[in-house]
This record gives structure tokens, C-alpha cells and sequence, in this order.
């Protein structure tokens, strides 16, 4: 999430003040403005990338001050005002945009401040560009101009965001701008070819009311061609020009950190857990087919989210043959859709529960298999869920990868505590925990590791299963019987 503000009729002073913003995230500061100039209506450029957890409530607070000096000690520059808010409240606002009143001065009236926030795309490319501009209009009585170039990005909803300004080229009507370089997801959010994606720029003059020199519109599929007759902008208003002299993308590369990392040298936790656990309750299924699925992302086309769905893709049949399509199909899932919060294990649940629901006569037992990095978003959903599936042929078996707290998970464990949910109890215990790291042996030794998660996952299968076969009267069959054992069906 990029988040950027602007604050309205702070303080009045004497004169216009220059203020910046603070900004703290829990107690820890995380960024600070730069500082604008000569104005009660200061609208922010520098923006603040923030990791956001639906599932956490990230505490925020905003101070805003007048700058009297170049000191960076605080106390020497004037307070006008905070607000605390969460991040949650500013995403989950009409628009991804809040306004909040700014306090903290008694008997004084501090302002507004108003914050917009947008979710970044995946693109990590960088571009680099330089402009300059042509007989522009002459602002200063006695000299030229001091022009700058400022940037806005258009939104979806047809609003603007400043994403950058150039330096101010002083006593000048012909400024060559020094190359500026910028995340290309800053100029278009990495969507080249959104209709809606229009660059508007304002050429500006610097004094104390920033008079306005005039204005062209352009887009990065335009900027991106170079250097031609295409970027070459009439100023309108007036008869300036304003040209591309330089325009490079080039990627940014960043170490990869993610779970779901695929290296070329060893299994990631994701697929080490799945083959640990898959290789050996394979044996114990005569068909060999897994239903797989994926639970938190956005599945192409359209972006939709999805917490139940197909990690082959194919929305027939979710079947993978044998743990090694599984696998298969779990690392052409990462290539194709976008992973995403919140953190659902109900629908799940429940759809592996519908299939055991169909078969209770004690033929077929299932097992589902959840992996996951993240706490619980829908907790109650969750609960409700394995309380309705304790009295179906079903053991689930929860996985933590990763360095997170899954205190909740313990809660759906059940071995000290049976859960429940509305006032009901779980008829049986079905749900086995484990965080991975704590199976991870100190060599490296991912076979010995994966043998470790394998051994402890699976040890309450055969009770569970046992308990089961109890509780509705099922004993096993002669053993002469030429009637196959129950099956063991494997969900992931």
C-alpha cells in the first residue's frame, strides 16, 4: 500500500508557513515529508510504501510542523496538530481516501489533514527520463522565469496525485530539467495501457504563489517511446514546448524473500510440507488423484479473489495425479495468479467437507492437508467450519510455514480444549497443528526435516480415523474379504 496526504488551513500564522508531516506506524517513526513551502494548503509528494495485513490492526499517527530553521531537532520547530488513525480505516475508506481533523493544541483550530492510500501493482521496473522546455512565458518583472515541472498521475476514480516534481531552474525561460528517475508503478501504478492512465503536467514558476505557466498531458506508453515527434508537448495556454530529451526503464531487481520462492537448489517450505506429508498417505489411496487447491489470491482474468480454487486451473476437475502433480501443479499456480489476503480457511473447510458428507458409510476417510504463512482472518467462519465437519470421515491437518505467531491455531487444535463454536462442541478432535520451523533440522538436511514434519503430522491419523469408524458402528471387514480397505483421500 502507498500511502500520501495533504493537510488543508493549518494554523494560521503571521506569514504562510513551511511544514512537513511526521508519520509513525506502533510507536516507531516511519517517514517524514518533504518540506513545502509558503502555503496553508501544503499537498505532500513523498510517499510511503507500507506492508498491509488485513488481519492486523496497524496503529498510525501523523504530526505536522512549521519549520522555523534547518535544525532536525523536532523541538525546534513549531507543532500544528495530529491525528492517529489505522491503516485499515484510510484502505477501507470511500475511495482509499480519509480526512481527518487535525487536534493537540488547546483552543486552537489545527486543520484537516487527508490521506489517500492504493494498492501497488507486482511491476518492478524503474524509469529514468529527462525534459526540458522551450520559450516559456516570463513570470519575474525584472528577470525570467524559475520554472519546475510537476508530475500527476491520474486515479481511477478521476481524481489526480502529484507523483513528482522536478528542481526549480532559476532566471530561465528554456530549463533542462536534470534527469529524474521513478518506480513506474508511481507514474501509472504499472498498468500501461489503462485508458484512464493520463499523465497531466503543469509547468510551474517558484515564488510564493507558484504561478502557473501552463499544462500538457501525455502517458507512459508515450513517454516510453523515446525520444520523437510524439514527445514533443505543445504547452497549452501558451506557445511553449515542452520535449523528452531521455527516456530508460530498466528492471529492479530485489532479493527474494518470499515463502513461495522457487530456487533452483532446494524445495521451499511449501512443497517440502506437501511432499513430506503427500509421499506417505499416498499409499493409502488407490487412485492416486488429489483434489488440490489454493485458497487467497487473484485468479486471471479479471483479478477475482478466491479462497477455494483449483490449483491445476481447471475448474471441472481439481484432481492432480499422484503428490508429484501436485507439486506440479502448485508451482504453475505461482506463475499465474496473484497471491493476496486475507488469510480464509472456511471455504476450504467446508468444500472438503461437503465431499466427506457424501460419503459417511466408512469406505472413504479424508484427509486435508492446509499450508499456510498466515494467522487466521475469518476465525469464527473457521471454528464453525470444523465443529460441522468433526462428525463427517474427515482429519485436517494445518501446517505453519514461516516466521508468524499462530497462537490460533493452537485454539483449533483441540487436544486440550475441544473446539467449539455457538455453544456446540466439536464431536470429535479432527485437527492436527504443527509450525514447520519447529521440524526444520540445523544442517540443512531437508530430507531429515521433511521426515520429522511427516512423522508427527500423521501419528493421530489412524485415531482419528479409528474414532470415526466408532462413533457410527463401522467394524473393519473380514479379513478374507476381497472388499478393498477405506480409503484415504488427500486434499491440499
Amino acid at each position: 500500500t502507498v500511502l500520501s496526504g495533504q493537510a488543508t488551513e493549518a494554523r494560521p500564522a503571521v506569514r504562510w508557513g513551511d511544514y512537513w508531516c511526521d508519520c509513525q506506524r506502533d510507536g516507531e517513526m516511519f517517514g517524514r515529508t518533504e518540506v513545502i513551502d509558503n502555503t496553508r494548503n501544503p499537498d505532500f509528494v513523498r510517499k510511503f510504501v507500507l506492508d498491509f495485513f488485513f488481519e492486523e490492526k496497524q496503529n498510525l499517527r501523523f504530526d505536522v510542523y512549521n519549520v522555523d530553521s534547518r535544525s532536525c531537532n523536532i523541538s525546534k520547530h513549531d507543532f500544528l496538530g495530529q491525528t492517529f488513525c489505522t491503516l485499515g480505516e484510510i484502505i477501507g475508506s470511500t475511495g482509499g481516501r480519509l480526512e481527518r481533523t487535525l487536534s493537540g493544541i488547546p483552543g486552537k483550530k489545527c486543520g484537516v489533514i487527508i490521506f489517500a492510500a492504493e494498492e501497488l501493482s507486482n511491476c518492478r521496473d524503474i524509469a529514468t527520463m529527462q525534459l526540458c522546455a522551450n520559450k516559456l512565458d516570463k513570470k519575474d518583472f525584472f528577470g525570467k522565469s524559475d520554472p519546475f515541472l510537476v508530475f500527476y498521475r491520474s486515479n481511477e476514480d478521476g481524481t489526480f496525485t502529484i507523483c513528482h516534481k522536478t528542481e526549480v531552474i532559476k532566471n530561465t525561460l528554456n530549463p533542462v530539467w536534470q534527469p529524474f528517475t521513478i518506480p513506474v508503478r508511481a507514474l501509472c501504478n504499472g498498468d500501461y495501457d489503462r485508458s484512464e492512465n493520463i499523465l497531466h503536467n503543469s509547468v510551474m514558476h517558484t515564488n510564493r504563489d507558484h504561478d502557473f505557466i501552463g499544462e500538457f498531458t501525455t502517458s507512459y506508453r508515450e513517454l516510453s517511446r523515446g525520444q520523437n515527434q510524439f514527445n514533443v508537448y505543445e504547452v497549452r495556454h501558451n506557445l511553449e514546448v515542452v520535449t523528452l530529451l531521455s527516456f530508460k526503464v530498466e528492471s529492479e531487481y530485489t532479493f527474494p524473500t518470499s515463502l513461495h520462492y522457487m530456487s533452483p537448489y532446494q524445495m521451499n517450505a511449501y512443497a517440502m510440507a506437501l511432499k513430506a506429508v503427500g509421499e506417505i498417505i499416498q499409499d493409502y489411496d488407490s487412485d492416486k488423484l488429489f483434489p488440490a487447491y489454493g485458497f487467497g489470491a487473484k485468479l486471471p482474468p479479471d483479478g477475482k479473489i478466491s479462497h477455494a480454487f483449483p490449483l491445476g486451473g481447471d475448474g471441472d476437475n481439481p484432481n492432480c495425479v499422484g503428490i508429484e502433480g501436485v507439486l506440479e501443479a502448485y508451482f504453475q499456480s505461482l506463475r499465474t495468479v496473484q497471491l493476496y489476503g486475507p488469510t480464509n480457511f472456511a471455504p476450504v473447510i467446508n468444500k472438503v467437507a461437503n465431499c466427506a458428507a457424501e460419503i459417511t458409510d466408512g469406505s472413504q476417510y479424508f484427509v486435508l492437508l492446509m499450508i499456510t504463512d498466515g494467522v487466521i482472518s475469518d476465525m469464527v467462519q473457521t471454528k464453525e467450519a470444523v465443529v460441522n465437519a468433526a462428525s463427517l470421515p474427515l482429519s485436517i491437518i494445518i501446517v505453519g510455514v514461516g516466521p508468524a505467531e499462530f497462537d490460533a491455531m493452537e485454539e483449533l487444535d483441540g487436544d486440550e480444549v475441544r473446539v467449539s463454536s455457538r455453544g456446540r462442541l466439536a464431536e470429535r478432535d479432527i485437527v492436527q497443528f504443527v509450525p514447520f520451523r519447529d521440524y526444520i533440522d540445523r544442517s540443512g538436511n531437508q530430507v531429515l526435516s521433511m521426515a520429522r514434519l511427516a512423522k508427527d503430522v500423521l501419528a493421530e491419523i489412524p485415531d482419528q480415523l479409528l474414532s470415526f469408524m466408532r462413533s457410527r458402528g463401522i467394524e473393519p471387514r473380514p479379513a478374507l474379504s476381497s472388499s478393498p480397505l477405506p480409503e484415504l483421500h488427500r486434499h491440499i
